[in-house]
This record gives structure tokens, sequence and C-alpha cells, in this order.
């Protein structure tokens, strides 16, 4: 299990960003995040074009399927979500990882017994202005 941004365990952040001029302001070989919507679309595949590993938050199981065919490599979605969202990245065989975004280290059991990719705090989600 993967897990983001926890008092204990050294990992990678990732950059929320508002645009494509923002990537710019994030370190080399970052992780960018951003929610899926159509009005990112534009952000979304410049990342991919441009080789930027990108984590799409998807809140539907739609937006799951959409956040996959575009070549996002992590799948953030909220707890409620977790196991369709794992079943269907399973049941495709989804190249990206299924992450959800939780707030307390009690919530990591429960998502491991579901079988999610991983979790991720909100500490470890930095927030990037252009």
């Amino acid at each position: 299990m993967y897990i983001y941004g926890h008092r204990f365990i050294e990992s990678d952040s990732f950059y929320h960003i508002p645009n494509i001029d923002a990537i710019a302001n994030t370190p080399s070989n970052s992780t960018v995040y951003l929610d899926f919507s159509e009005d990112n679309l534009e952000t979304i595949n410049y990342a991919i074009s441009n080789e930027v590993i990108l984590a799409l938050g998807a809140v539907n199981v739609t937006e799951i399927v959409y956040a996959s065919s575009l070549g996002a490599s992590f799948i953030v979605v909220p707890r409620e979500l977790a196991k369709t969202a794992q079943n269907i990245a399973n049941n495709y065989l989804f190249d990206a990882k299924v992450l959800v975004h939780i707030s307390e280290e009690s919530e990591i059991e429960e998502l491991a017994i579901l079988g999610v990719d991983g979790v991720v705090f909100s500490n470890a989600i930095i927030k990037i202005n252009s």
C-alpha cells in the first residue's frame, strides 16, 4: 500500500496546480495534482503530452474512467468511492493507482482491507500558485 504524507513514512509530495503555468513552479519529476473537470482538460493534456506525472481527483465513476483513459498515474478519490474505484481499476487493469484522500491514521486499516492501492494525507498535497 502506498502511503503519502504520513508523519513517519518518507514519501513524495503532490503539487496541486491551478493551470499550465503553475507546472513551471513545481520541482522537476514531481507529481502534479488537479481535480478532473472539463475546465482542466487543457492542463491535463499538456501535462500528459509533456510526460509530467499526473494525479487526478475524481468524484464519480465516470471521472475515474476518464482519468485512467487520459493517462493519469494516480486517481485520488473520496473514501466513499474507494472500493468501487479499486474494483474498476482492477477489472480494467488500470495503469493508474487508486489513492484515497484521508485525514486520520485510523482510516488506513479499513482501506488496506478493501485492497485500495494507497492513501494520501492532506499534508502531502502542496498548493502551487501560478
